[in-house]
């Protein structure tokens, strides 16, 4: 459907559409900057299965332990903390820990900390109650209904920063929403940075593919911040992969110390496919992820006790007749709930899951996928979900219409982690004493009093009946989708930047990339 018919379509809605989608402007003026938990959390597991998990973490760390590549900083750290290490060939170290020394080592990060953004109303506070989502990261392609699967750009990567700052619904820009492969490897980083700051007013994760982006990142939010308030605050994050099975290699090792060293924040992440790299069983899976991510979470409070790291899981099944990976499953979605349990007890942030799927297109497929998954995050206690809102192919593609379809979900679990309120207003005694028996309840004064904000409202669902859908074209829920998504960015404004801030970035830019050669790979 062109964009005239669109419009024209929406003008023949009339009345109840107009006002509902003046009520989603006005959401997207007043929306929360994180969400804080209204329901408990789902919890799965026994204090027995729990330790019985927790003992195996630390039977591998102890007996097999964490291989150490290419990093003497952080070998001669961890062993100067008490760990036993061995080099097994040059720059390689098996390194071991006695049950109990990452957990005392892990005592000293903070359970809970604050993500400051540049727009003070868009910080953000991980740990807690607290649920923060973020977009989909890290995908090499692009694809819409337009044209398709083709590789990610700059312009794909500022669009995508563009659309998640015109959500309410999520409340962080993300890291790197997409590869842009149309700029040098060694050089994009700089960009995709000043495109979260330019293009969006909310937190950002910083490069972590070299030491040297890395210290990048962190320089570019001392020119956004100030280098007072970024030594003393947490103002960028970096998302850290170990390589599983039980390997954390040297770019990696070296990328979390300098971000633990400016007290900025990190996310250890484990990614784990089962069968692959990790146990087919769920229970299996989850004690090496653990055991994983506390290593990797350690090394920080040795760079710099007191800053902040996120325990974090990304569990993964798989077809074991392709060797396919397989997102949004059920097993790898109770392996979140226990990560849940566990990471309280170890009482760290967690991060786990999002709107995963395998699916090749915004379908059906992807959204049951995706809903599979993301219910196992906010239900297990997710402080911070990564992959909330783009997810498709396998995380090899970024999708336009996925991205608005996630986000439109996203509002709906603001509501649904609110939780329900019980006081004297809500039980609406009134709503039904005041017509009595046997009479509906529109006009009642309780009715009137609720009707725009008792429930959440998509701006993607047509709820409308069959006859009046089929009358207006009959658009299915992408094409819904693909419509919303250039409607964003041609309304897109992006907030206001200090000109000086501005210039000095891009002065360093400019310095950064004279530097260096290109690097395509």
């Amino acid at each position: 459907m062109a964009d005239g018919e669109f419009h024209k379509t929406k003008r023949q809605r009339g009345g109840r559409s107009q006002r509902r989608e003046a009520r989603v402007g006005v959401e997207q003026g007043t929306h929360r900057p994180y969400i804080i938990r209204g329901i408990p959390t789902y919890d799965i597991l026994s204090d027995e299965s729990l330790t019985a998990i927790e003992a195996t973490a630390e039977r591998l760390l102890a007996e097999v332990g964490i291989e150490l590549r290419e990093d003497t900083e952080s070998m001669q750290l961890y062993k100067r903390a008490g760990a036993q290490v061995t080099e097994q060939t040059e720059g390689v170290w098996r390194i071991k820990f006695e049950p109990g020394m990452l957990r005392e080592i892990l005592k000293t990060a903070p359970a809970e900390f604050t993500q400051h953004a540049r727009n003070p109303a868009n910080n953000v506070r991980i740990g807690g109650k607290n649920v923060v989502f973020a977009p989909s990261y890290g995908s090499p392609f692009v694809m819409d209904l337009d044209r398709g699967r083709r590789y990610g750009t700059i312009e794909d990567f500022r669009n995508f920063v563009k659309l998640a700052q015109s959500s309410p619904w999520l409340h962080h820009s993300g890291g790197t929403v997409c590869e842009p492969t149309d700029v040098p490897v060694n050089k994009r980083h700089l960009d995709m940075i000043y495109s979260h700051i330019r293009y969006s007013d909310r937190g950002f994760l910083g490069s972590i593919t070299a030491a040297e982006r890395a210290a990048d990142s962190v320089e570019m939010a001392r020119i956004l911040f100030g280098s007072e308030f970024t030594d003393a605050n947490c103002v960028v994050m970096g998302n850290f992969n170990t390589t599983s099975p039980l390997v954390i290699d040297g770019i990696t090792a070296a990328g979390i110390r300098t971000y633990a060293a400016a007290n900025q924040g990190s996310i250890h992440l484990p990614f784990l496919l089962g069968g692959a790299v990790a146990p087919l069983t769920t229970a299996g899976m989850v004690a090496q992820g653990l055991a994983e991510s506390m290593a990797s979470c350690a090394l920080t409070q040795l760079v710099r006790p007191g800053s902040p790291a996120i325990l974090a899981s990304f569990f993964s099944s798989m077809s074991l007749r392709t060797g396919s990976p397989t997102f949004g499953t059920p097993e790898p979605a109770i392996g979140s709930l226990a990560m849940g349990q566990l990471a309280r007890r170890l009482n760290l942030p967690l991060r786990c899951a999002g709107n995963f799927s395998t699916s090749k297109l915004p379908d059906g497929q992807a959204m049951q996928q995706s809903m599979m998954s993301m219910m196992s995050a906010v239900q297990g206690g997710a402080n911070y979900v990564l992959h909330s809102a783009g997810f498709l192919d396998g995380l090899l593609s970024m999708s336009y219409e996925k991205l608005v379809m996630d986000t439109d979900m996203c509002g709906a679990l603001h509501a649904y982690l609110d939780g329900m309120a019980v006081n004297e207003d809500t039980l609406a005694f009134d709503a039904l004493a005041e017509f009595g028996p046997g009479q509906h309840l529109f006009s009642t004064q309780h009715t009137l009093r609720h009707y725009e904000t008792a429930y959440w409202d998509s701006a993607l669902d047509d709820n409308q009946p069959w006859e009046t859908w089929d009358e207006q074209g009959g658009i299915d829920y992408a094409q819904r989708a693909n419509t919303r998504w250039k409607k964003l960015l041609h309304e897109y404004e992006a907030p206001p930047l200090d000109e000086a801030i501005d210039e000095a970035l891009q002065d360093f830019m400019t310095r950064r990339k004279a530097e260096m050669v290109d690097m395509w790979y």
